[in-house]
């Protein structure tokens, strides 16, 4: 009989157990830790708890994950994967992982806290202020500057994108919606004039 299969004695309780039930440790002889999992995770809880910090006791059914963001226990379907980790996937869930992408979108890009844009959408009253009927919730800058404009719903705010954000093209799609189409008059090569 070989020692992996005689198993390994915890340092901590004393009992046999089966190599399986220790955790990896490449510092040590054999590549195992001295305690088992259980003494070991609750050596740990007991440090945590003299240090004043949060434990966890989550009791977590088969396929199913401890979200560290709203700490919800949710079905392993509610998590990205990630290679690097232990039970390979994220240690937080994807509605976690979605907001907070959403609060480093808006300070990476516009440099915006979420309050200080609601703030914004609330002088506007909630409501886009170009087509004033739907709610606002793209943030509009200048793609020059890089300021703040304001807040506007999704149509809107490509609206002007695809104008090029050029005031002039702006007037001449209202002129042309109001019924005042017009044509230019081609003066040298690329120069155009408009009628009165």
């Amino acid at each position: 009989m070989s020692d992996s299969d005689a198993g390994k004695r915890c340092s901590a309780c004393k009992r046999t157990l089966s190599t399986s039930a220790f955790a990896a440790n490449r510092s040590k002889l054999d590549g195992l830790q001295d305690r088992c999992r259980e003494c070991g995770a609750e050596a740990y809880r007991r440090g945590r708890e003299a240090r004043g910090k949060r434990v966890r006791r989550v009791n977590v059914p088969e396929g199913h994950k401890h979200c560290l963001g709203c700490d919800e226990v949710k079905p392993w379907s509610e998590w990205h994967k990630n290679a690097s980790a232990s039970d390979g996937l994220s240690t937080r869930c994807k509605a976690c992982r979605a907001v907070a992408g959403r609060k480093r979108h808006l300070k990476r890009h516009y440099g915006l806290t979420e309050a200080e844009r609601d703030a914004v959408v609330a002088s506007q009253r909630g409501l886009c202020v170009i087509c004033l009927s739907a709610s606002a919730v793209h943030v509009d800058h200048c793609h020059k500057t890089g300021s703040v404009r304001g807040v506007l719903c999704f149509n809107c705010n490509s609206a002007i994108g695809k104008l090029g954000d050029d005031p002039d093209a702006v007037r001449r799609a209202a002129a042309y919606l109001e019924g005042n189409s017009w044509k230019p008059i081609l003066v040298a090569t690329g120069v155009y004039q408009l009628p009165s």
